[in-house]
C-alpha cells in the first residue's frame, strides 16, 4: 500500500499492508494496525513515517528494477491498445529483470490470464521467500 494525498503527493511510500484479514494466516499481516494508521492520517494528519525514514526504507532502485518498472508500464500501454502479444513479452522481460518484485510479477498475472492466487502465484511466493523476501519499501513492522 502507498498513501497519496489530495495534491497527488506520496505521503507514505509503498509498504506491506492489507485492507482485510482474509489472508492473515498466509501472510502474517493483520489489517487493524494499517487501518488505525490511515484513520490517524485522515483525522489528525498524522503520518507514522518521516521523509528520511521513508527514503531509507525504499532506497534507490537498481537499473534492472527501473527498467523492469518501465517495461511494466509499457506493457500496460500495449495491453490497453490491444497488443496482447507485445504486452506479454514486456511483462515477461520486466519479470526477468526484477524476479522478486511483486509490484511487477503478481500484478501482471491477471493481465495475462494467469490466476493471481493460482499455481504461478505460489511458485512466485516460494521463490520470493527462498530469496529472503526482498522488498523495496516499508516492511511489515513499520505500522504502529
Amino acid at each position: 500500500m502507498l498513501w497519496i494525498d489530495g495534491d497527488d503527493r506520496i505521503v507514505r511510500p509503498n509498504g506491506v499492508a492489507v485492507g482485510t484479514d482474509i489472508f492473515k494466516d498466509f501472510t502474517g499481516v493483520e489489517s487493524g494496525p494499517h487501518k488505525d494508521a490511515i484513520r490517524r492520517w485522515v483525522r489528525d494528519d498524522e503520518v507514522d513515517v518521516t521523509s528520511e525514514e521513508a527514503h531509507e526504507a525504499v532506497g534507490d532502485l537498481s537499473e534492472d528494477q527501473l527498467s523492469a518498472r518501465l517495461r511494466y508500464r509499457l506493457a500496460l500501454h500495449l495491453l490497453r491498445n490491444g497488443r496482447e502479444d507485445a504486452a506479454r513479452r514486456q511483462f515477461e522481460e520486466a519479470g526477468r529483470l526484477a524476479p522478486h518484485d511483486f509490484i511487477i510479477r503478481r500484478a501482471a498475472m491477471p493481465l495475462v490470464g494467469d490466476d493471481p492466487f493460482g499455481e504461478k502465484f505460489f511458485e512466485l511466493w516460494n521463490e520470493w521467500t527462498e530469496a529472503g523476501s526482498p522488498f523495496n519499501g516499508l516492511g511489515r513492522a513499520t505500522i504502529t
